[in-house]
């Protein structure tokens, strides 16, 4: 399937992607305030059939910073074709993603980037996130851990050992590469990729010091945990702000 270009809903079917579509190029804008963006590489991605096969994806090598909501592509997982059209996505976007979308279809929207602090913790032997704070437990038991990469995923086997590799959990650690978040919208999924680099943040910074850490009991770790998903709605608030943030400099990812 092409990609689709609009300047509003009004060319899109169906409103409620145009939504999905503004949403998603903010979390593009915001990676780069956040300073998670890396040179024209990097993905995100958001389900917009039941299936998750039909998703939408950034274009090939377009900078972050400059992405807007009708710039995104409409793929079909199911339709390798789009692999040899002018608008071909990252090969190694497709890969990932498209195995990811088709085979996890509750993988609404699926974030993945190479942030400082949790790709640091990532080249570990142990690239568990320790819970030593209330940010690094509110991870405590919830991240899967894959220590088997095979090099640029640019290969359909890579997807979808990737795929694979999520298990259960939303958030994954991707040894020697980086992180990736799923979740079933782009504030929830902005929001943990948020709170994922904050603990890498602290655990990296902590162990700087050289000394012992001093990491919770499996009880309190997973009660911190727990308590976390009482505070989902914060993850839309959040989003919100930062959007509102957004319209107030730069206010062309709604185009």
């Amino acid at each position: 399937m092409q990609d689709i270009h609009s300047n509003g809903p009004s060319n899109i079917t169906d409103a409620k992607e145009w939504a999905l579509r503004v949403d998603l190029a903010a979390a593009f804008r915001l990676a780069v305030h956040f300073d998670w963006h890396e040179s024209v590489g990097n993905h995100f991605s958001a389900a917009v059939s039941a299936d998750g096969k039909k998703f939408l994806l950034n274009p090939k090598w377009k900078h972050f910073s400059d992405i807007r909501a009708s710039d995104l592509l409409l793929l079909d997982a199911d339709d390798p074709k789009v692999m040899n059209g002018p608008d071909a996505p990252d090969p190694t976007a497709w890969c990932i993603h498209g195995a990811v979308h088709a085979a996890v279809p509750n993988a609404r929207v699926l974030l993945h980037c190479h942030p400082t602090y949790a790709t640091a913790l990532a080249t570990l032997k142990d690239p568990t996130i320790k819970p030593i704070d209330q940010n690094t437990a509110r991870f405590f038991n919830r991240i899967a851990i894959d220590l088997n990469f095979g090099g640029l995923a640019d290969e359909a086997e890579e997807g979808q050992r990737i795929a694979r590799a999520f298990g259960n959990q939303s958030v994954m650690m991707m040894g020697n590469h980086g992180v990736s978040v799923a979740a079933d919208t782009v504030a929830e999924a902005f929001e943990d990729l948020y709170f994922l680099e904050r603990a890498a943040k602290t655990l990296v910074l902590a162990y700087s010091t050289g000394q012992d850490l001093n990491i919770m009991s499996d009880d309190i770790a997973e009660k911190t945990a727990r308590s976390w998903e009482d505070f989902r709605d914060a993850s839309f608030a959040h989003f919100d702000h930062l959007k509102s943030m957004l319209d107030k400099t730069d206010p062309s990812y709604r185009e």
